[in-house]
């Protein structure tokens, strides 16, 4: 069963229900109410039950003068995390992480990879939360910022698919005087991604942020090294592809002379 970091239970006939609503504020979903099921084997929804209750915890965190009861679940069966706790809040309250400070028995709570149990954190905890939201004229620029990104992740998932199939050619999986040709295809498409990679670089650099845009200019100076990472690799795979081509015209040469 795939589980997500969504506040869900499962009530009777398997339908899932959220406790997320759309005003920010968090309701406790029904009591849940499974029909034992035959194809559970021999431990039928008990053993179901209690592995799902072992990678969820329901927490109270006071923001404000808003209490949100919120029940975190870990992603692939592990124990929920900080960070899942922080994600939910920002979907709940509209305070991004960064600006979010956690405290738990007068503690700050920092390492958003540790898991709420090494906190102490358990059932029923109560913790508090102290940060702005952004204004709309922030969260105007943040979201151009991330559809700039989007657009840089899909335009990478094509230089990786350059670079596995120059692999591939490396690796001879093509015919050898199919190769030249192929690698001249790889090289354009390098270039092509390469161009994009400079346009939005250019449009990152164009945002003029205010100082106090502060999770903005965060967000902006990681995409921005990002982008730079993937020019880096558009430059490593070309000149895997020039060399890769001397390699067979050198061969093709002494060829002939032979």
């Amino acid at each position: 069963m795939g589980w997500d970091r969504d506040v869900t239970a499962i009530v009777e006939g398997g339908a899932p229900f959220s406790n997320r609503t759309g005003g920010g504020a968090s309701v406790q979903p029904p009591v849940a109410s499974v029909l034992p099921n035959r194809n559970r084997g021999p431990l039928g929804f008990h053993s179901c039950y209690r592995e799902m209750a072992e990678n969820n915890v329901t927490v109270t965190v006071v923001y404000g003068s808003t209490k949100h009861s919120i029940t975190v679940t870990g992603l692939d069966g592990n124990e929920p995390i900080l960070k899942d706790l922080s994600d939910a809040l920002v979907q709940l309250t509209g305070v991004p992480i960064p600006a979010q400070k956690l405290i738990f028995k007068g503690k700050s709570l920092k390492e958003m990879e540790e898991s709420l149990s090494s906190f102490g954190i358990k059932q029923g905890c109560k913790l508090m939360m102290i940060g702005k939201r952004n204004s709309p004229e922030e969260e105007s620029e943040l979201k151009k910022l991330k559809d700039i990104e989007k657009s840089v992740e899909e335009t990478a998932k094509k230089l990786e698919k350059v670079d596995g199939e120059l692999t591939g050619l490396k690796n001879g999986f093509l015919a050898k005087d199919l190769q030249a040709e192929a690698l001249g295809r790889l090289d354009q498409r390098v270039k092509v991604a390469s161009e994009q990679f400079m346009k939005f670089l250019e449009q990152v650099d164009s945002m003029t942020l205010p100082d106090n845009f502060g999770d903005c200019r965060m967000k902006k100076k990681g995409l921005v090294k990002r982008i730079q990472g993937f020019l880096a690799q558009c430059d490593k795979i070309e000149a895997g592809i020039l060399d890769h081509l001397a390699k067979i015209q050198s061969k093709n040469l002494a060829l002939v002379d032979s």
